[in-house]
């Protein structure tokens, strides 16, 4: 088997109208040992319960403020409809149809990044909201090198200034837009001081062409230093059932300085989702899933990592709801500033997604989660060696200092 997007694959079936089909599996023990006292918070106050994966959602009403930005509680992550990480690129006017639904039902978030393609998700996601402009939040990144004529990478990280400008000039462009709403550092250049950077785009926001800056994957000094000299809106990492990094002193540093978080992969790049198995594999012709050399998702970890589907299954069966939507809106009740982008190229998957704002739960509910979820143990590293070493880095200090 194969999977064509996080979680879309042929012939997975629905037992309603944008609700996955809860398929029955034996539960293995797997993912990262969790404190069950972690807050046990629902957010009845954005929310109406109840109607789990059966309705189409709207979202209006549902807002959250990561930093000084304000934005609807989910947002919609854009890499996959053609950014080629997952999946070939879907049909253009079919991916703007999506988009536009988005838009339909709330949503005013939208994330991309000059290296998704490289550079045609950004055109993308500036055709389709062309003409909802000031309708929508976008967020973009910089910092990996590009060769502007060819699009093809070549070399590692670059968040030098004049580059960063220089990204921020093409990102306007492709964006049909004459701002960046939220431009992150996509990783941290350990050749590059945080306060070199941060100060570049302090100057941006300066001249207009950026309103908020945003990090990726920081080490925890580096989002205080970088804070210092330019306010930091939102953080951008991998947050999930899969992998909670995060509570390893990042919540708790958002918290104090009044920084959002974005998480990535809310839906653990797919395995949240109940439609994969322990016999999937990422091995679709004529394209390279990136979970083919995710340890995570190798044979004997998936089979590991189907107790967290396992959990999700039961608990979306007790709330009338979907695995998905039940992944969801775990992240959504750790805190009232966590804004989760999941990424779908499917208007159905979509209001699934949506659906995870009408989900509740009571105290006494999380709390039987959390202590769940606290004797489950994820099987596989986050990523390979290579990806693992561009996360959580520190940059060094200017020099003279």
């Amino acid at each position: 088997m194969y999977v064509e997007d996080e979680k879309d694959r042929p012939g997975s079936d629905l037992t309603l109208p944008g609700r996955r089909k809860v398929l029955a599996t034996g539960a293995v023990l797997a993912a990262l040992p969790l404190l069950a006292s972690l807050p046990s918070m629902g957010f009845a106050q954005q929310t109406t319960a109840g109607t789990g994966g059966r309705a189409k959602a709207d979202i209006h009403s549902a807002r959250r403020r990561p930093g000084a930005l304000e934005v609807s509680a989910l947002g919609l992550g854009c890499m996959s409809m053609n950014g080629g990480q997952y999946n070939p690129p879907g049909d253009k006017r079919e991916m703007i149809r999506v988009i536009h639904a988005a838009i339909d039902r709330g949503v005013d978030f939208f994330d991309t990044a000059e290296v998704y393609g490289p550079f045609i998700n950004e055109e993308l996601l500036g055709e389709a909201l062309a003409p909802y402009r000031d309708k929508a939040v976008i967020a973009t990144k910089f910092g990996f090198g590009i060769d502007p004529a060819s699009a093809l990478r070549i070399g590692g990280l670059d968040s030098r200034p004049e580059h960063i400008r220089a990204v921020a000039e093409t990102s306007l462009r492709r964006l049909r837009t004459d701002r960046i709403d939220l431009f992150y550092q996509h990783r941290v250049d350990p050749a590059v001081p945080i306060e070199d950077v941060a100060g570049t785009v302090k100057d941006l926001i300066a001249e207009g062409k950026v309103k908020h800056f945003g990090l990726s994957e920081p080490g925890l000094q580096t989002v205080r230093r970088a804070h210092a000299v330019q306010p930091v809106a939102a953080i951008q990492n991998e947050y999930s059932l899969l992998w909670r990094g995060p509570e390893l002193g990042l919540l708790e540093s958002c918290e104090e300085l009044g920084i959002g978080l974005v998480p990535w992969s809310p839906l653990g790049a797919g395995l949240l989702t109940g439609t994969l198995d322990a016999d999937t594999r990422f091995d679709a012709p004529g394209y390279t899933d990136y979970r083919r050399t995710n340890p995570r998702f190798a044979p004997e970890a998936l089979t590991g990592n189907m107790a967290l589907v396992e959990l999700a299954r039961e608990w979306a069966q007790r709330k009338e709801a979907t695995p998905s939507q039940i992944a969801l809106a775990w992240l959504l009740a750790q805190r009232p500033w966590i804004v989760p982008i999941p990424g779908t190229t499917n208007i159905q998957h979509l209001d699934e997604n949506l659906g995870a704002i009408n989900l509740q739960f009571s105290a006494a509910e999380m709390q039987a989660f959390n202590t769940a979820l606290a004797q489950i143990v994820v099987h596989g590293e986050r990523g390979t060696p290579r990806l693992l070493e561009m996360v959580g880095r520190d940059t060094p200090l200017p020099k003279g200092r």
